[in-house]
This record gives structure tokens, C-alpha cells and sequence, in this order.
């Protein structure tokens, strides 16, 4: 007979692969806003996040959702403490997800900060941050979700309490001041230089030892390469693990 424990593990193990579908839209093949024009649903674009989801409430991709959970579960497992953050979040899926992972191993503790504009990404400023030249995606209209919709999109998995917090405005504004102690993920989602260095300038030595680093846009060079001074800067030497040919990770020693 399968005792308690094992079954448990496996109920919560079916509840988080079901979570993770859900919020790529490979359960229900979701189709692409893409701006290339695409719009049927392609699974091997979906499980890298190469597409633009049309309903879907995360455009990261089946393969960075479920690295997100790994790490997320062994911070869990491993007893390092610490919220959890991502900085810029679209529709919320990724930051969705954390929150069910410490709902279903029944952490009441930590929380998940949503940092965001809620807006879309600013204009960049080439002046000071000559890099992101180049790099305007203040045209496209599908990276504009509002505070409301996020929310919305939480209360939908029945996810949204106290423990889950918006950070809203740009983050040169909202960063410095988070109300936040220690992070055990910080996960990078700006693409921009200008807004992974300044989240990086403000957030990284909350990261606490045997957290994670998550760079979901490191093929933008821009933020390849805030990635890149920041880590020289600071002597960080730790490697950059690659997910999908996308977006890198790594261990904070």
C-alpha cells in the first residue's frame, strides 16, 4: 500500500505539472498574438517560448516555467530562506507559479513580489544607458498588462492574498525602497540593460547564499551585457547555466 507521504507528494507533484500547462497554454493549445503575424498554436515554439501567447498568462515557455520550478522547489528543499521576486512579470504566470509551489508545500511564510510598470516597458535611454540602443519595444502593445489583469489572472487559480505583493512603476522608482529582507529567486525578466542593471543594483545582495539568479532574457544583448559588467564588477564567478538557448541561471555562492 502507498503510504500517506508518497501519495501526497504525487497529488501535489500532478497539481503543479497541471499549474505549469496551464499557465504556458499547452493544455488547451493556446494560439500566438505574435507580432510576425502567427496565430495557430505551435508546440515546439511554446515549449521554448519563442511565441507570443494569445491567452496564456506566461510567454516564458514550457522548458524556463519548469527550471523556475525546479529551483524553486530545491530553495524549498534545501531550507535557503528568502522571498521570492520577479521584475517585470507581464501577465503574471511565472510569479503564478512560485506562489503555487509554496501553496502546495505549504510555506505561509515567504512571499512573491511582482515588480512592474504595468504599462509596458519604458522608451529607452540611450544617454545613460547607450546599450539598449536599439532596443524599443514601447510600440507593442501586447507587453502593456494592467495591475487589474494580473490580479485577475491570480484570483483565477485562487492564488491572490496578502503574501503576494505589486511592486507598480518603473524600477528606478520602486526598486531601492522594496520593502524586502532576503530573496531566495530573483528572476530577470526587463530586457532591457537600463532595467536588469538597475534591478541587479538594487536587489542582488538581498539574494541570499544558495539563492538563484534567473536571466530570462540573456540572447538580448542589452541585457547580456548589464549581466556580463555587473558579474565582472563584482567578481561573481559562478556559471551561468544555459535553459533553452535563452535564458541562463545561477547559484549565489
Amino acid at each position: 500500500m502507498i503510504d500517506f507521504l508518497t501519495q501526497a507528494m504525487r497529488v501535489r507533484n500532478r497539481y503543479l505539472n497541471l499549474l505549469e500547462r496551464a499557465l504556458v497554454g499547452s493544455l488547451y493549445r493556446d494560439g500566438s498574438n505574435d507580432p510576425s503575424g502567427q496565430s495557430a498554436h505551435d508546440p515546439n515554439a511554446r515549449e521554448l517560448g519563442r511565441d507570443w501567447p494569445a491567452l496564456a498568462h506566461s510567454m516564458i515557455g514550457a522548458t524556463r516555467m519548469r527550471n523556475l520550478r525546479q529551483l524553486c522547489e530545491t530553495i524549498l528543499l534545501d531550507g535557503i530562506p528568502g522571498d521570492m521576486m520577479e521584475t517585470g512579470v507581464w501577465r503574471g504566470g511565472a510569479c503564478i507559479l512560485m506562489k503555487g509551489i509554496l501553496d502546495a508545500f505549504g510555506d505561509t511564510d515567504r512571499r512573491v513580489f511582482l515588480a512592474d510598470s504595468f504599462k509596458g516597458l519604458p522608451p529607452p535611454d540611450t544617454e545613460n544607458y547607450p546599450a539598449d540602443a536599439g532596443h524599443d519595444f514601447t510600440g507593442f502593445r501586447q507587453l502593456a498588462v494592467s495591475r487589474e489583469e494580473v490580479e485577475e489572472n491570480f484570483r483565477r487559480y485562487g492564488l491572490l492574498d496578502d503574501r503576494v505583493i505589486f511592486l507598480e512603476g518603473w524600477f528606478k522608482d520602486t526598486l531601492p525602497q522594496a520593502p524586502i529582507d532576503r530573496l531566495s529567486i530573483l528572476r530577470l525578466d526587463g530586457d532591457l540593460y537600463e532595467s536588469t542593471m538597475q534591478a541587479l543594483d538594487a536587489l542582488y545582495r538581498k539574494v541570499t547564499p544558495g539563492g538563484f539568479v534567473i536571466v530570462d532574457d540573456y540572447q538580448i544583448t542589452a541585457c547580456a551585457e548589464a549581466i556580463e559588467h555587473f558579474r565582472k564588477k563584482y567578481g561573481i564567478t559562478a556559471p551561468l547555466i544555459p535553459i533553452d538557448g535563452w535564458a541562463v541561471w545561477w547559484r549565489v555562492g
